[in-house]
């Protein structure tokens, strides 16, 4: 059984149809990767699993429960976690107290954690994105890299079972690049399963088991990275004749 699937998802918004029929799974301990062209429903897709938005037709199911109608705080509370595409910290907050909110209100029981084993823990998961020199300062001051990974930050102190990346490398250096890259191998070693959007075909080859591939709201392909990067309806619809990782 996997970890994460979804049976027919579909989701209509009036007329607009942005996914159709999806099917997916998502096993334990893989790095499944979503790609496709803007407007595709690969951020849709996440707003299902997470609970923002409801499916028209169709199931997910999460740990063999059915999750389909459940509220975001449940799913997150359950064990999903995610990133966002448009970085949103708690601008006046610090990186600490950031971090500290995932814990007290992003799982269940959060709010009975101790003062101080809430402090150390949000110390430890800061230093784990390579934050520890910016503990103390306020997040509306950190850079893009740095927002990036203070998001990974608050969605790990939820303690999710599942991760759900939404571009996390989008605008940054090569550099800063292959850094994340190793974080979230990291990541997926230390038991976490993920589920990741990208654009930046370096990234998503480099680091994905399997990768799915959408467009127009449509699944039009899946398999390893070799396999989704030499299939023509993926070239046609998205990554060009001369597309190279």
């Amino acid at each position: 059984m996997a970890l994460l699937e979804g049976k027919s998802v579909s989701k209509s918004f009036g007329g607009l149809m942005a996914l159709s029929g999806v099917d997916f799974a998502l096993e334990k301990g893989e790095i499944l990767g979503l790609i496709g062209p803007n407007g595709a429903g690969k951020t849709t897709l996440f707003n299902l699993i997470t609970g923002t938005y409801r499916p028209s037709s169709g199931r997910i199911h999460f740990l063999g429960k059915d999750i389909t109608r459940s509220k975001p705080h449940a799913i997150c509370r359950s064990g999903i976690s995610r990133t966002y595409q448009l970085v949103r910290p708690f601008a006046s907050l610090t990186v600490l107290e950031n971090v500290l909110v995932g814990i007290y209100f992003g799982r269940a029981g959060g709010r009975d954690h101790g003062r101080r084993a809430a402090h150390d823990e949000a110390e430890q998961l800061i230093g784990l994105v390579g934050l520890a020199g910016k503990i103390k300062e306020r997040a509306e001051h950190l850079t893009l890299m740095e927002r990036r990974r203070l998001e990974i930050a608050r969605a790990l102190a939820t303690q999710p079972a599942v991760l759900l990346l939404d571009e996390v490398v989008g605008g940054l250096n090569p550099t800063e690049i292959a850094q994340t890259m190793d974080l979230i191998r990291g990541l997926r070693d230390r038991g976490i399963t993920i589920f990741m959007i990208e654009h930046v075909m370096k990234a998503i080859m480099g680091l994905s088991d399997r990768i799915m591939v959408l467009h127009h709201g449509e699944l039009i392909a899946q398999g390893t990275p070799e396999e989704v990067a030499n299939d023509q309806r993926v070239i046609t619809a998205y990554l060009g004749e001369k597309a190279e990782f």
